[in-house]
């Protein structure tokens, strides 16, 4: 169900997702704040719109092992928890000698705290996450963490890593996102240059989808900046089923690619930084579960489809660890 843009006053709401004092106290304060005015939408600073449900992920200290069932939206607990999820996915591509590299992107307003209603800059918001992923690198799972690469380069020279109206990364922060892929692929994986893409930037109108809420704040476009990558003669960048990097995830790996724009997404970025196409299975919806669901799928219509791949990576927003509605299930990679 979909809500109306709300602006918050976080001050008064009392927290009950951390304790008060905590980094994570105002995210909590504003998330139910907002909960309360059923609104889905937090309306900042600068025109800025925020996910209601983001900052319900960040107002929590702990959303994992035995806290997994209280902090996720899933309605069954043994699917609550993410580490067991990744983990076994994991491991199942190493049988197959297949690379995994977990790539979540980091909340917005973890970037951007500044441009919540109130100005707040909590410190420490990303604690939770960083201590998420230790965990996960514990467990042998490799994972890029984009919050440092983001937060250097949240004032760059073609504008914000996040859009300021709609759920995704900005032109801007998908670039940055697919060169440090790019470099933890290259440390991992033997790579061949197939193909050589020339890119440019240009700046391009959007209507964010947080504006196309019920009750949004209807306005004008917002102008971001991409970079777009072609091929030899102008083409553009196609998924390649037989590449060895293969693309995962949810709309992140989608936006500027086939909506809001073409050829500047997370795709053709990454063809351009390591010289071959990736193969990408992307989908609007969860980058959870429902995204593995639709690579078992594939690998069942093409048993060979597996053999191809070297690595994968898996891209998907950081508030899925408690926000997704189906949760986490264990799921065959393949027959």
């Amino acid at each position: 169900m979909k809500f109306p843009v709300l602006k918050i006053l976080a001050c008064c709401v009392a927290v009950t997702c951390a304790d008060a004092g905590s980094p994570r106290a105002e995210f909590g304060a504003q998330f139910a704040a907002a909960e309360k005015a059923k609104a889905s939408v937090l309306a900042g600073s600068d025109g800025w719109l925020f996910l209601a449900s983001e900052l319900r992920m960040l107002s929590f200290d702990r959303f994992w092992g035995d806290a997994a069932a209280k902090a996720s939206r899933s309605p069954k607990p043994d699917t609550a928890d993410p580490i067991a999820a990744i983990v076994d996915f994991h491991t199942q591509l190493k049988a197959r000698g297949i690379e995994l590299l977990l790539v979540p992107v980091p909340p917005k307003a973890a970037i951007y705290p500044e441009k919540l209603a109130g100005g707040a800059a909590p410190d420490g918001a990303l604690a939770p996450l960083t201590e998420f992923y230790a965990a996960l690198k514990t467990a042998g799972v490799e994972v890029l963490d984009l919050a440092p690469i983001l937060l250097a380069g949240k004032t760059g020279e073609h504008g914000a890593v996040f859009c300021a109206t709609d759920t995704h990364w900005s032109g801007s922060g998908c670039v940055l996102a697919a060169q440090a892929i790019a470099r933890a692929i290259e440390g991992k994986i033997q790579l061949k240059r197939t193909g050589a893409w020339t890119s440019e930037w240009k700046t391009i109108p959007i209507q964010g989808d947080l504006r196309d809420l019920p009750g949004g704040s209807k306005g004008g476009d917002e102008k971001v900046a991409v970079r777009t990558v072609s091929g030899v003669g102008g083409a553009a960048v196609a998924p390649d089923p037989g590449s060895q990097v293969l693309l995962i995830g949810d709309s992140h790996t989608l936006v500027f690619h086939d909506f809001l724009a073409e050829r500047a997404g997370l795709l053709d970025q990454l063809a351009a930084e390591i010289g071959i196409a990736p193969d990408l299975i992307g989908t609007r919806g969860s980058g959870a579960t429902a995204v593995r669901t639709a690579l078992y799928r594939k690998s069942i219509k093409d048993p060979a489809y597996l053999t191809k791949k070297k690595i994968v990576v898996w891209c998907f927003t950081a508030r899925e660890f408690t926000e997704a509605e189906s949760g986490w299930q264990k799921l065959p990679v393949a027959k």
